[in-house]
């Protein structure tokens, strides 16, 4: 064999062995460490490190520190900051907003903008912060002055429900210089009375605002363990669906309309306006509705200033009540709002209800007044111990004993000794630093001291001590009368503003529903070229069938006997000479009259039905398709009361039939649904169905009926030419409570033994 030959078995081994081996998977981890043992270094950073952890640590922070407000404090990070500066340049003045932004980069590590936003934000709640300038207007989305010519400082109650340094947990800032406030201790749920909302990595917050007092007294059910049941109220007032705020918890929703007040026929006034909306996105959601033919206006006056007012002009064909539900439907006259309530609570989002909130409010209110009675008592109980050292101290003349001593120790020892008869009226141990002070009492002090005054104070200690401890007893109904301090305090002029839809005995209702397709202006024209089989409002030339709105569906039926809802448009296909093409409305009581034959049995059947259900742009098939089946007969009226009274005439050709006339009223049947087969009117082959003339000769009402259609007349299939319709004589029908069954006319007087029998079973 030569080494060609061998070193080319080798390759072919090698490569079947190369075959066989499995393929191995993509390690990023391991391809990191072999590129780093390849180049020698330790410190290369890869992609999935970076996405593993970098990302998470961001969307981490973002949560935790920017985007998503605490659950004791209520506030975000970046507000938190700005209090606890302003609380620092506290002074009972007033202080420029540029120099709180400069004082709090001390402690947020981002831009002077975003505190300064933040700060405009907190402002405009009129909760926290007493505002002095010009700080913009929620209501018309003006914009506040620029920081140096703006003024803020701390309001009463911001001071007194915020801040308590004594049970305040600290950290350092970002750089380490200062110390800041993890959350403060809030006797109040900040969190519903301003409402939060942010975005941040992969979640985000939406908190309605609530009444001030309205919390209050939901706080104090809570601690009373009744019912919470609290609703959202903003500050624009409105009014509000809250049939399906389902407690404030994630997938309830709020509606929320403007106030439209009827000034005249064809005047409206807007006096308020929906939460989240401006003056300036309300006119410019009206104009826009208005440019897209939704609804129709002659013009708007903003004249908003204080309070909203915003006039809305109509023109002459337009009055005041089909105007309203329009402007709820397309404008911002009408918001849907989602509560989305995350906030941190042990260092995690958590998605809480607002009924939550105010319970865990409640009790870490309690809590903290708890904490506070506790330290305020042993800050009590110090002062009295003290009080009662110092009495005994001077009184008892033990600061003699320590005349004859040289050391300190023995200064301390001589004192200790002295004070040692009267340990039993303390409660607690002497220590050393309690002599200590004695020993740094003034000889002046000592020479003036006053027993009776001392005996005074040592009984106010006393008195304090005793209500505290009642207090802490009690302590339920201590922070239940401190939040009823609170409403009275600063609840005087925070009334409702939103109102909210209820019926007469107070239960939740939602609005009425407005659908748009109803309420929008008919201003176009739905037109058909029924020679190419066109529709739509944008073939002004062709024939003109009814007045439509841009939102309106269109209902087509086919000489096929198929049935289609279709969007309308400028131009849509609906097939060459249709029976019946007309705007479709979903509460539409019309009801259709149909003769028609089925082509595989020859039968004719006639059939009284409703549209029903239907899905846009769906065939839906009348009866069974066949290539013989065709439409004798279609008219439509509005209501059951009407129906058509018809002639079926059959072929003149069929001679064992002696009557070619069969009279057939509708009223006969019940209505069913499209999809029904309809009752048998014969089994003979029929010439033409036409509609029956009144008994003085002229049409039948139904002929006259605006909604009534009727087929081109059908060509006999006996002969190829069309067979006009002949004139008969019409045996009148007896007006009874119940339809007569239907009559076969015969000149002779007797029925025909030859003429086709009727099926109403529905067959």
């Amino acid at each position: 064999m030569s080494e060609e030959e061998n070193s080319t078995e080798e390759e072919v081994e090698e490569s079947d062995k190369k075959a066989k081996e499995p393929t191995p998977r993509f390690d990023p981890e391991a391809l990191g460490q072999g590129i780093a043992e390849k180049n020698g270094d330790d410190d290369a950073i890869y992609v999935d490190d970076m996405y593993g952890d970098w990302f998470l640590d961001y969307a981490s922070y973002v949560i935790l520190e920017r985007a998503v407000p605490h659950a004791d404090d209520g506030l975000k990070p970046v507000q938190r900051r700005i209090l606890h500066s302003m609380k620092e340049l506290e002074d009972g003045r007033y202080n420029k907003v540029a120099n709180v932004i400069g004082n709090t980069m001390k402690y947020h590590p981002h831009g002077d903008a975003s505190i300064g936003d933040a700060m405009i934000q907190l402002g405009q709640k009129d909760l926290l912060i007493d505002t002095q300038g010009n700080w913009g207007n929620v209501l018309t989305g003006d914009s506040a002055a620029a920081p140096r010519y703006i003024e803020a400082r701390l309001t009463p109650f911001a001071l007194e429900v915020i801040f308590s340094p004594k049970v305040t947990t600290w950290a350092s800032s970002y750089d380490g210089r200062n110390k800041e406030p993890i959350t403060f201790p809030v006797k109040f749920p900040v969190l519903l009375a301003q409402g939060a909302e942010g975005i941040a990595v992969g979640l985000s917050t939406k908190i309605l605002p609530h009444n001030f007092n309205e919390i209050l007294d939901a706080m104090i059910d809570g601690l009373r363990k009744n019912p919470i049941n609290i609703l959202p109220d903003f500050p624009q007032g409105g009014i509000a669906d809250c049939s399906d705020y389902n407690g404030g918890a994630r997938g309830g929703r709020v509606r929320v309309r403007a106030r439209i007040d009827k000034v005249k026929k064809h005047l409206l006034k807007i006096t308020e306006i929906p939460f989240g909306t401006t003056t300036t996105s309300l006119i410019d959601s009206i104009l826009s509705a208005n440019d897209k033919n939704k609804i129709k206006i002659a013009k708007i006056e903003d004249n908003t200033a204080e309070f909203v007012e915003i006039m809305v002009h109509l023109p002459s064909t337009v009055s005041a009540e089909d105007a309203l539900p329009a402007l709820y439907a397309f404008t911002d006259c009408e918001v849907s709002l989602a509560p989305n309530a995350c906030v941190i609570q042990n260092n995690h989002p958590q998605f809480l209800s607002v009924n939550d909130i105010v319970k865990s409010s409640a009790n870490l209110t309690r809590e903290l007044l708890r904490q506070e009675l506790e330290i305020k008592l042993g800050e009590l109980q110090e002062k009295w111990h003290f009080a009662s050292l110092e009495k005994i101290f001077i009184e008892k003349r033990i600061y003699r004993d320590i005349e004859k001593e040289e050391t300190w120790e023995g200064v301390i020892s001589a004192v200790d000794k002295g004070l040692k008869p009267y340990v039993k009226i303390f409660k607690r141990t002497i220590t050393q630093d309690d002599i200590l002070r004695l020993l740094e009492i003034k000889i002046k002090r000592i020479s003036k001291f006053d027993s009776f005054r001392a005996d005074e104070q040592i009984k106010g200690f006393e008195d304090e001590i005793e209500e505290v401890e009642g207090h802490l007893a009690q302590i339920t109904r201590y922070a239940i009368r401190y939040l009823k301090e609170l409403k009275k305090k600063y609840g005087k002029d925070k009334e409702r503003k939103t109102e909210i839809s209820r019926a007469d005995d107070g239960e939740l209702v939602p609005f009425d529903k407005i659908v748009a397709s109803q309420v929008v202006v008919a201003n176009e024209t739905l037109y058909l070229n029924r020679k190419d089989g066109f529709a739509g409002f944008g073939l002004k030339k062709d024939e003109a069938i009814e007045k439509c709105s841009t939102l309106d569906d269109v209902i087509v039926f086919g000489k096929d006997g198929v049935m289609k809802v279709m969007k309308i448009a400028d131009k849509m296909f609906v097939g060459k000479s249709p029976l019946r093409v007309s705007v479709f409305r979903r509460d539409d009581q019309k009801v259709y009259n149909m003769v028609y034959r089925d082509g595989k049995s020859g039968r004719l059947y006639a059939k009284k039905f409703k549209i029903g259900g239907v899905t846009r742009d769906k065939e839906y098939p009348l009866f069974k398709t066949h290539s013989k089946s065709r439409i004798f007969f279609f008219a439509v009226h509005e209501s059951e009361k009407k129906n058509s009274n018809i002639l079926v005439h059959l072929d003149p050709e069929l001679k064992r039939v002696r009557e070619k006339v069969i009279e057939f009223d509708f009223a006969w049947l019940e209505v069913q649904g499209r999809g029904v087969k309809g009752s048998t009117l014969t089994a003979h082959k029929v010439d033409r169905v036409v509609n029956a003339p009144r008994e003085n000769g002229e049409e039948s009402d139904n002929s006259s009926d605006k909604e009534e259609s009727k087929p081109e007349p059908v060509k006999s299939e006996s002969k190829k030419e069309t067979i006009p319709e002949k004139k008969t004589e019409v045996t009148p029908v007896k007006e009874s409570s119940k339809p007569e069954k239907p009559k076969v006319k015969d000149s002779s007087g007797q029925g025909g033994k030859d003429q086709a029998t009727f099926n109403f079973e529905g067959n």
